[in-house]
């Protein structure tokens, strides 16, 4: 027990604060739509209690992917996020469909809602409560790439390294950023159909927000699908080459893997030295690449090999696009 709590400290902080914001909010929307019966309402109750769900699951699967490597599970359990991930879409699908129904429905059979001083402020509420946990996760994304921005940038600049982000954080910032947009959504459809009596606006809200919380199924879904696979992560594996191809005794790369498992990279490397080189020499290559590479943001492990050059070239440097490609004879 003590373990899973110490696990539990280690979790993604954004997506505890956007559960707990999330839960506050799906309860005053909850109330609000029991006491107006506002479609757009319903459909911003049922997207703040699927968020708040899912980054409970998640906030937990980030805490116990850290967990350490065991015998049963050498290569730890980084892909857990990814598998919570998964599932907790499963959950936000089947209410985007609902939210999808009711506006139909509603489209159909239009109804006059009451309260809409109650509806317009739960959603004024809602709207800032979610806005400030969107600002939040966009600095945990620059903070998780490395990039110290204005004030701005966790708005504008966020979303250029979104696919950067771990996988939790991500899924919060998605979440809150079709949240914040549902929320205006729903907020202009209660206006509409308050002072013009067009009904249907909040059916369409609702079908609109149930639409936006299905992409974000989509993408989600696809994005941890690849991580529980094992995905390389491109951007790093170009780096960790530049670094390796910069050391003076390394005459190529024969092979080189960046596998990310959840959170974390797992680096394979086989470089190719003089075979005149003496074992100690060798080792002290592995020590010096073995400590840059673990230095480099998310590798936590590193296995390296070594073979004798061959005279062949296998990674070249690409001018045109500026990476390290490796070549197949």
């Amino acid at each position: 027990m003590s373990e899973f709590v110490k696990l539990l400290k280690g979790g993604n902080k954004p997506s505890l604060t956007a559960a707990i914001v999330n839960t506050i909010i799906a309860i005053l929307k909850a109330g609000a739509f029991f006491f107006t019966g506002n479609v757009a309402m319903f459909a911003e109750m049922m997207h703040s209690i699927g968020d708040a769900a899912n980054q409970f699951f998640v906030f937990i699967g980030s805490a116990l992917s850290k967990k350490a490597p065991t015998p049963k599970f050498p290569n730890g359990f980084g892909r857990l996020v990814n598998l919570v991930c998964l599932g907790a879409v499963i959950l936000v699908g089947i209410l985007s469909y609902e939210t999808i129904k009711e506006g139909w429905h509603h489209i159909q059979h239009p109804a006059a809602s009451s309260g809409v001083a109650i509806s317009l402020a739960v959603l004024g509420i809602s709207i800032i409560l979610e806005f400030a946990v969107l600002y939040k996760a966009g600095k945990e994304i620059l903070h998780e790439v490395g990039i110290k921005g204005t004030l701005l940038s966790p708005l504008t600049t966020s979303f250029a390294h979104l696919n950067r982000a771990k996988p939790a954080t991500k899924l919060v910032f998605m979440e809150d950023l079709v949240a914040t947009s549902g929320g205006i959504l729903a907020f202009i459809a209660v206006l509409i159909s308050h002072f013009t009596g067009f009904l249907q606006a909040e059916g369409i809200a609702s079908i609109m927000i149930g639409v936006m919380m299905f992409y974000v199924v989509g993408k989600v879904f696809l994005d941890n699908a690849r991580g529980a696979l094992g995905e390389t992560d491109e951007q790093m594996l170009v780096h960790i080459a530049h670094i390796v191809s910069e050391n003076p005794h390394v005459k190529d790369i024969q092979e080189l893997e960046v596998l990310k498992e959840g959170e974390f990279l797992h680096v394979k490397l086989v470089a190719e030295v003089d075979a005149t080189l003496s074992f100690a020499e060798v080792d002290d290559i592995h020590d010096v690449l073995k400590d840059i590479i673990l230095n480099q943001p998310g590798v936590t492990d590193i296995i390296i090999a070594f073979d004798e050059d061959d005279g062949i070239r296998e990674w070249t440097h690409h001018k045109d696009q500026h990476t390290i490609l490796k070549t197949h004879n």
